[in-house]
Formats: structure tokens, C-alpha cells, sequence
């Protein structure tokens, strides 16, 4: 009886803690993308569509493409760079892993915010970097880095890393060796047995690992306020700036739904690919 009663308490304060942080949030925000703005109360209760019209304007369109085309190119990094550590994690001996793994997610204990006012630091023109290019003579004056796109780029990229690594190193630490035993025996080199045994089975983990990536990578407005100037906007940078400079709540919101909705399309498709990669996998 105690025991029923301790399971009914812990769900009542889950369904709560949704209810209050998750779910109503969440519908004053769709409500609020439906209403008017007011210069005086900031709100009005006149229902419109303007505020979605309005992300088709050329300005935040642009923005938008920027969004994605920033997001895109540090995902792709990120896969570059991450497969690679994560097989080579994933191939070291046992004892070795868990170490590993636990320097990949250090990061995770310093604000991402800290760690961005840090990298700013160390991309400066009298920063870590260019003081150790010049010292050793590799260029002549200091390189400027930050308020590019590459600026961003990096912050992107080296926030974001682990997120990558992570899903990657789950799927290829479950890869069974016996595929690759049997494609060497039936003649692949290495790179046919790369493109056509390994890659496909990891497949899940670098979908899983692009899409923690990308979606986080649209809304990361600080990172673009911080490394990238004015000139390299996210749609989190319109988002933040409707809502608290602008004070355009209502299409701040909209833009904020908009942009989970396509978060939300994204996740089904993966969840889509991941059932028909299933599928083929029980029939073959």
C-alpha cells in the first residue's frame, strides 16, 4: 500500500512539474503567437496570422537560411571531427574508455555561457592564439577571427562537440567485429568495409548525433552575440531580441513555435528513419 501510494506521489509531481513548467508555458506562448502586439500592454486579444506572414518577410527569411546554413556547416564539423574520436574511444582498450568519455564530458560542468566568454577570449587579436602564432612566428600580425562567421563556427562546434561524440560512441561501441571479420574474408578493403558495413550500422548514431547538434545549433543566440557580431545572426538572435528589445511578443513567440515545430519534424523523421532502419534489419 505504502508502495502504491509513494508511485502515485512521484507521478503526481512529475504531471505537476509538467503541467506548470512545460505545458502551460508553452500554450501561453502558441496563444500569445496568435495575438496582436500593443504598444502599451504589449499584448492585445485581436486574433491574427501576422505574426507567421511575417517570417516570410525577405529580413527574417534571410536570417532564417543563415540559421540553417550556419547550423548545417557545424554539424557536418562536428561529424568530421567526431567519428573519428569516437572510433578511435571506442577501439581503445576497456580500461581506457571510461576516462576517455569522462574528458568528453567535463565541458558539461562549466556553463556553456563561460565557456563562450572564455573561447572569446582565446580568438581575440591579443588573444591565446594569436599570441602563440606570433610568438613562433607563423604570421606577422594577428588574425581576426572574432565578429566572423568563423568565430561562430568554432563556438558552435566546440559547444557542441560532445553531443556529437556521445551517440557516435554508442553505436559503434555495439558494432559486432564478426561483420567486419566476415568482409575481409570476403575481399573489402578497408574503405569498402567503412562505407558499406560500418557506416551503415552506425548510421542511428550519426543521425542521433546530427540532430543534437543541429537543433541546439539554430537557437544558440549568445554564441552569435558573443563571437559573431551583428552581422552573423541565428533565428535565437530574433527570437531573444523580439521578445526583449523589439518587445514584439506575439511574433517573438511565433517565430520561438516555428522554430520548435520544424525541431519537432525533424525528431519524427528521425524516429521514422530509425523504425524503417529496424524494419530491414528484422526482414534481412
Amino acid at each position: 500500500m505504502k508502495k502504491i501510494n509513494l508511485q502515485n506521489a512521484i507521478i503526481g509531481v512529475i504531471v505537476g512539474w509538467l503541467l506548470l513548467f512545460v505545458f502551460i508555458p508553452n500554450s501561453m506562448i502558441i496563444i500569445t503567437s496568435f495575438l496582436t502586439r500593443d504598444d502599451a500592454n504589449l499584448i492585445e486579444m485581436t486574433f491574427t496570422l501576422s505574426n507567421y506572414a511575417k517570417l516570410m518577410d525577405p529580413l527574417y527569411a534571410k536570417v532564417v537560411w543563415h540559421s540553417f546554413y550556419m547550423a548545417a556547416i557545424a554539424t557536418l564539423l562536428c561529424l568530421m571531427i567526431g567519428y573519428p574520436f569516437a572510433y578511435f574511444i571506442a577501439r581503445m582498450p576497456q580500461k581506457w574508455r571510461p576516462i576517455m568519455l569522462f574528458m568528453v564530458i567535463v565541458p558539461f560542468w562549466t556553463n556553456s555561457l563561460i565557456r563562450t566568454y572564455g573561447l572569446k577570449i582565446f580568438l581575440g587579436t591579443r588573444g591565446l592564439l594569436n599570441e602563440g602564432l606570433l610568438t613562433l612566428g607563423l604570421i606577422d600580425k594577428p588574425l581576426r577571427i572574432m565578429y566572423t562567421e568563423y568565430a561562430v563556427m568554432i563556438g558552435l562546434v566546440y559547444i557542441l562537440l560532445p553531443f556529437m561524440i556521445l551517440p557516435l560512441y554508442s553505436s559503434i561501441e555495439k558494432l559486432d567485429n564478426s561483420y567486419l571479420e566476415a568482409a575481409k574474408d570476403l575481399g573489402a578493403s578497408k574503405l569498402q568495409a567503412f562505407i558499406k558495413v560500418i557506416l551503415p550500422l552506425t548510421m542511428p548514431g550519426i543521425i542521433a548525433g546530427c540532430l543534437l547538434v543541429l537543433l541546439p545549433a539554430l537557437g544558440m543566440f549568445y554564441v552569435s552575440d558573443l563571437l559573431g557580431g551583428a552581422k552573423n545572426l541565428l533565428i535565437g538572435n530574433v527570437i531573444k531580441s523580439q521578445i526583449l528589445n523589439v518587445r514584439d511578443w506575439p511574433f517573438g513567440s511565433a517565430a520561438s513555435i516555428s522554430l520548435t515545430v520544424l525541431m519537432g519534424l525533424m525528431l519524427l523523421a528521425y524516429w521514422r528513419v530509425g523504425k524503417l532502419m529496424n524494419k530491414k534489419v528484422e526482414l534481412e
